[in-house]
């Protein structure tokens, strides 16, 4: 069973703000302090008319709707310091962060630790009441909650992402950086820094489509983790979202 690390940083919650609010107050030019804040930003919403779970799949690019969400954020981080932005490798990324470099006039660079988690079901429809999950063959799958069976397992997604933020970090010292992610190594990795469990009810996420989830760091030491959703909220069961 996946627990708490007792090696995981103290974290302050700094609080969620409402939908569209400004996660973290800006500081003109590159601040002269040590501190440093990492942007999460899951990405926009996806074309995906089969609603399949779609996982490390290539040729998954954004909706019209996803397009429109990538413009907000990059609005909202207008006025940022951001000096650093990376992303997954995947299109969908790749895509939410495009907008954002370009009105700081940086390149996006690319992380493969920022990438979605394995997934057995790859490619399947896994809606409740319809899809894989009615299938005997694919029960067996599910046997460990905990770890999970059907996937990548949650500390090591943890530590992976951990180790992204903590590059980015140190590119972006003094001033900000941005990485684009996907939604469970997102929440992963802000329940392994929270000091949570890493299992989890999926329906609880709180890792809307282009919301931003901001770790703010003192040197190297985290203080504090901000949530916002500047596109607004989503559902976090839908498939393909």
């Amino acid at each position: 069973m996946t627990g708490p690390d007792p090696r995981a940083p103290e974290v302050t919650e700094v609080g969620t703000p409402d939908a569209g609010a400004d996660p973290v107050p800006a500081a003109p030019g590159r601040p002269t302090s040590a501190r440093t804040v990492v942007h999460l930003l899951r990405h926009g919403e996806v074309y995906n008319p089969e609603g399949v779970l779609y996982g490390r799949m290539p040729g998954y690019s954004l909706s019209g709707r996803g397009r429109a969400q990538a413009l907000t954020v990059a609005e909202t981080l207008a006025t940022h310091a951001l000096v650093h932005v990376v992303a997954s490798p995947l299109e969908r990324a790749q895509e939410t962060a495009e907008p954002v470099a370009a009105a700081h006039r940086l390149p996006v660079t690319t992380d493969e630790r920022l990438i979605e988690a394995d997934n057995r079901f790859e490619g399947l429809r896994v809606g409740v009441g319809d899809g894989a999950l009615r299938q005997p063959r694919h029960w067996s799958k599910l046997r460990n909650p905990f770890l999970p069976s059907w996937g990548e397992p949650y500390t090591g997604l943890a530590h992976r992402m951990l180790g992204a933020v903590h590059t980015a970090r140190a590119a972006a010292e003094g001033a900000e950086a941005l990485c684009v992610s996907h939604q469970l190594p997102i929440w992963t990795l802000r329940r392994f820094l929270e000091g949570r469990r890493l299992w989890h009810d999926p329906r609880r996420r709180q890792c809307s489509l282009a919301s931003l989830t901001s770790l703010v760091f003192d040197g190297e030491h985290l203080t504090g983790i901000v949530y916002s959703e500047p596109a607004g909220t989503t559902d976090p069961t839908v498939t393909g979202a």
